[in-house]
Formats: structure tokens, sequence, C-alpha cells
């Protein structure tokens, strides 16, 4: 396509200064671990002079840059959500919920454990040397409505960052950004197919996705039919190179633009295609400390770029008669087609339909935040914890809670985390206890000194992104339901747990502590896919499994009662795991000291059997070791979890 020619042009000094645009402007998603340090914080340094935005990707930050000019403005929250914690999320500006990537949609990643070193390793919250696997989906997100709750919880915890959903152009993805419009998102970035990781397969590169122009045009011309255009903002990412991109991106409807590829050639990529082998010849995406050496590029490289775009983008819009990106946004009737030669391919080509100027009350976003109407129950909580949280002082509290309750906690941690960090509060410093059923997302993101007692049962997404904190669920006293045969807690608890620990009287539903990654847990009972993707802590099961227990599971220990042998005759996913006997020292220490603390705060009849008869019983339980995680440990690349309980 290209602009129709009859537009009056103005005088290059009346358009908004390059200044202004490159403030647009965002780095795309490229994660700590999958390329350099180097490299890493040279985006961040880069973005944060012109006053853009990085963005972390999906492999956390290193708490030290979140103070200085290193500090990525964005912070991404993937499937893996490797290295999301309270702390991460508080310090941020915006938050980006990765659904998807244009370069490989609906693929997960794969960072191989010899690009895993001790300092990616400590910021992703995992184990030097296993590798780290991304989920293809988000294991909380299967419905818009899921969706919406995660947008909830992430706002709760930081009511101060703007919230982004990142999409790919794909027919459909109009649909889908109205959903997220009314989910509450701020943000909808839609992801094309060019560009994206060096490390996607060739068949995704070659046959997967659409062009950005495709998915955005129909982003914008349904979210202005819909009345939801001015309740969010539009950015388009996909091998953005130039002005002219910029220019067509913001007619079709885009607001801000993303660029990764162009960005890292600036700083020296050569485009190998090989970064998933660590050999990368320049420096950028490896973490060969040899290769590492040979980086040369620096943050003013990328700064020279950016407002060489952004000034090519002041020029097009002179010759155009706008003033502004602003002005630009929607103004699809400014673009045609290419004219072709007569009987080509191209000529019969019609593009008519992504040149369709959606009209409405709002064809750009009005200015005002997309809040939820909802209150926030986090707000009693946090003023009756002012003092505990601003002087340490200890505080206990006890109130009913109601399922229409979400991310209760939540917002709580996030005061806590941006008051003290990831070291949080000295141990049961704020202790809350509720009776009733709560809600979804129930004690999420709880940071380090609190502790959550349940006296009732909980929805889905229980402890999910715990980081630190306690939480505690048993049956109401008068109960007269046997807790091992009954669910307590829903679907997806202890979703991407980093730290702390968390005790169930009852059953779990389904997909129960999927990447935990720190966190030490007892259940009396799970549903199918438990495990999936752990790469630490420990899940101590008294009860029966569902299947596809362990499913790419790389780190961490599972210890599963089975007197039964039951869970020994197929249950465990077996691909990248092993099943034993708890028969070390470790193990068995470990064990009966997470047993025995589920005695203590749940009051559990059959922990307490167990306990009793701890030698005969010892012999029911088979331990879920990943093979990963056996090699390092039986190198002395890594401590055995009962360290950590130490």
């Amino acid at each position: 396509m290209e602009f129709k020619g009859e537009a009056q042009s103005i005088p290059i000094e009346e358009v908004e200064p390059a200044s202004e645009i490159v403030k647009r402007f965002s780095t795309g998603a490229m994660s700590f671990g999958s390329i350099s340090q180097e490299a890493h914080e040279s985006l961040a340094i880069a973005m944060n002079k012109l006053g853009g935005r990085s963005n972390t990707g999906e492999g956390g930050e290193d708490e030290q840059r979140f103070k200085d000019n290193r500090r990525s403005a964005i912070k991404q929250i993937a499937s893996g959500r490797f290295g999301v914690t309270a702390s991460y999320l508080v310090n941020a500006d915006e938050l980006q919920i990765k659904m998807a990537q244009g370069a490989k949609p609906g693929e997960g990643g794969h960072l191989p454990g010899k690009k895993v070193d001790e300092r990616i390793a400590s910021v992703r919250h995992s184990v030097p040397g296993v590798g780290l696997i991304s989920p293809p989906p988000h294991h909380d997100i299967y419905s818009i409505e899921d969706l919406a709750q995660l947008i909830s919880d992430l706002k709760s915890v930081n009511p101060k960052a703007r919230l982004s959903v990142k999409l790919v152009s794909e027919v459909g993805v109009g649909t889908v950004a109205a959903g997220v419009a009314k989910a509450y998102a701020d943000l909808i970035v839609v992801s094309g197919a060019s560009g994206g990781t060096g490390a996607a397969p060739l068949s995704s590169i070659r046959h997967a996705g659409v062009p950005w122009e495709l998915g955005l045009s129909e982003a914008q011309q349904i979210l202005v039919k819909n009345g939801l255009r001015g309740r969010v903002r539009l950015q388009v990412d996909g091998k953005m190179l130039t002005g002219r991109d910029v220019v067509i991106a913001a007619m079709l409807g885009a607001e801000e633009f993303g660029f990764s590829t162009a960005p890292l050639i600036t700083l020296g990529c050569v485009m190998m295609r090989k970064c998933h082998l660590n050999t990368c010849p320049v420096g950028i995406a490896t973490q060969d400390p040899i290769l590492r050496e040979k980086f040369t590029g620096k943050p003013e490289h990328i700064v020279r770029y950016l407002f060489a775009v952004a000034e090519h983008a002041r020029q097009l819009l002179a010759e155009l008669g706008l003033k502004s990106i602003d002005q630009a946004v929607g103004r699809a009737d400014l673009l045609q087609k290419r004219k072709y030669e007569s009987g080509t391919k191209a000529e019969k080509l019609d593009i008519s339909s992504l040149l369709i100027q959606a009209k409405g009350d709002h064809v750009r976003w009005a200015g005002e935040p997309n809040l939820s109407p909802e209150p926030l129950f986090d707000t009693e909580l946090i003023s009756h914890c002012r003092e505990s949280i601003d002087q340490g002082t200890p505080t206990e509290i006890r109130l009913p809670i109601k399922n229409v309750h979400r991310s209760v906690g939540a917002g709580l941690s996030g005061e806590v985390a941006r008051k003290h960090g990831s070291a949080g509060l000295p141990d049961d410093t704020i202790r809350c206890s509720f009776d009733g059923s709560a809600g979804q997302s129930f004690g999420s993101f709880l940071s380090k000194g609190m502790t959550f007692v349940l006296e009732g049962e909980a929805n889905d997404g229980v402890g999910k992104g715990i980081c630190g904190g306690r939480i505690a669920v048993h049956p109401p006293k008068q109960s007269l339901l046997a807790p091992q045969e009954s669910v307590i807690i829903v679907n997806t608890a202890l979703y991407v747990a980093t730290a702390g620990e968390a005790f169930f009287n009852g059953q779990a539903g389904e997909r129960f502590a999927v990447r935990n990654s720190g966190a030490f847990t007892v259940v009396e009972g799970v549903g199918d896919h438990a495990c999936e993707y752990m790469t630490g802590g420990a899940a101590v099961i008294l009860g029966e499994t569902g299947r596809n227990f362990g499913a790419g599971m790389s780190g961490g220990i599972a210890y599963v009662y089975d007197p039964e042998g039951t869970f020994r005759s197929g249950r465990c996913n077996l691909e990248m795991a092993q099943l034993g006997a708890v028969d070390q020292t470790e193990d068995v220490q470990l064990l009966h000291s997470l047993i025995s603390r589920h005695v203590e705060w749940t009051g559990s009849p059959v922990a307490r059997r167990i306990l009793d008869a701890w030698i005969e019983e010892l012999a029911h339980f088979v331990k879920v070791m990943p093979d990963d995680f056996r090699r390092v440990l039986e190198s002395g690349e890594a401590q055995h979890p009962m360290e950590a309980v130490r």
C-alpha cells in the first residue's frame, strides 16, 4: 500500500517534534536469558534516554536494575511467568500479559539448560543448568473471563501501572481485542508474524502468523464499531523498521509502536538465526562469557536509529498535512493500494477491507484509564495493616470473606513489596484469618511476612504467584465432610509460585502447582496435570492424583502418598522425570518436616495418622524426580530443596 497523493503538505516545523514521537516507541519482548545481560541492559538504557519503554520479556529482571537507568518500564507476564513476583510487578510502569508471539503463535518457548547460568537462574527463580520450558498457553487462562481475572490480579498488585495484553495478528483478533477491552486492559498489542525471536522454529517463521497490517486493521475496525476504541490504546509490532511503517501503522489504528529486530541490528546482530544454540558470534544471544566479550553495541546506537525513524515519520506527516501521530490514527482513507502491472497476482489482490476507515465516537484512546467498577477488598486489608507495612509491627485480623471477593491479598502484597522489596517482612508479621468461601486468586502474589489462613474453601487460583508468604486452608470446624475426600480449593492453585509455603486440608482441582519454582506445599489429593513444568520447590500429595502428573517437570521434587499403587500404575508423565523410593536422608527430612507443618497449620487427620506410623507409612511414598534436576544434584551444581527449609 501507499499514501494518497492529493493531501496538502505543511511545513515540517509544524509537526510534533521527534522527541515526542519516540515516546510512543518501545522495544519488543526480548527476555533476560535469551539475550545477554549487556544487550538487555543496552535496550533498557536507550529507551529510558528516549522516554520510551523497554520490555523485560519473559525472563524477569534483576532487582539491582529496578532503581537505575537499566530499569525496563514494561514488565512482561508470559505463560512461564519466570521471575514474576510482587516486587517485580510493583517496579513497572506497564504490565504486559503476553498471550502469544507473532513469530510463533500458539507455541511456548524453551531456554536450554546450557544458557541458564547462576544469574539467570537467580532472576528466574530456578536452578543453574536446568532447562526452562514456557507452556504454550497460560494455564490460568482458558477464557476471556480468566484473562479478566489475571488483569484484576495484576492491577490489584500495582494499580499505578497500565495493563497491556499482547495478541497475535490473525483472523478473529478483532473479536478477541474487544473482549480484552471489556476485561479492563489499558492497551492492546497486535503482533505481526515478521521479526520475532531468532529461535523460532523455521516452520513457524515460514508458515505461521500473518502480517501486522491485517490484524491491526481488524482490531481497529471492530473496537470502533463496538464503541470500545476510546477505552484502550492500540500498539503494533512485527518488524517495524522505518518512519513509513510508523505512519502506515498509525493510519490503520495504532498509537504506539514496538521495535525488536532493528534495535538488535543496531547493536550488532547479524541474524545468524541460532539464538537457541548459545553460539551467537556477536555476543547478543548468548550467555557464553567468551562470546559476550565480542558485544560492541551501545545504547547510543539505538537512540540515533529511533530518532532517525521519528524524523522520517515527521517528514511523511508533513507531506500528508498532519501535525501529529494522533491526527494520523485511524486515517485509513489516506492509504491506497499500489498500482501493479496488469495480469500480475499483486494486481488482482483486493485489500479494500483493509483500508476501511472505521467511524465512531472514538477512533483512538479517549484519555481515561480503563478501570473496573469493582471495589477492592484489599483496601480494607491495607488500612488494617498500614502500621505493619510502614513499621513492621505485627498485626492479626479476622474477617469474613465471600466468593465475590477476588484477588484478596494481591493489593496488600503489592504495598509490602513497594516498601520492602523481595525481602518482605519478618515471618508472620501480618496474619489475616478469613471465614467463608473465597473468590478467585485468593492469596495471589503473597509476599514474605504475610500469612493467610482460610477456614472454608476457595475458588481457582489460590496462591497464584505466591512469593514468600504462607497460606493455609482447612474446612470449618463444624463440617461433617471428610477433608481428604472433599475438594477445598479448585483449579490452578500455586501457579508459578516462587517462594513460600501452602497447606491444604482437602483436595485440589486440576493443574495444581503448575510451574511451581520455589514454594513448598502439602495437599490431600489433586486432579489432572499437577506439577506440570515445575522447576523448583517441593510438593507433597497425601492422596490420589489425576493423569499426566509432572509433564514437562524439570526441577523441584514431588512426593506422592500411594499405598494402593495407583500412582505407580501410570498416573505420572515420565518423559522428563523418574519415580523412586523416599530413601535418602534429605528426602526423608523434607517430607517429615512438611507433613508436620501441615498438621500444625491445618490439623489434618490424614497427616497426623501418617506421622503416628511414620516408619511404616514412609514406604508408601513415591518420589518424582526430574532428570535434569537429578543431574545437577549429582554433579554438585545445585542444592536439595531441604536446604531451603533449613
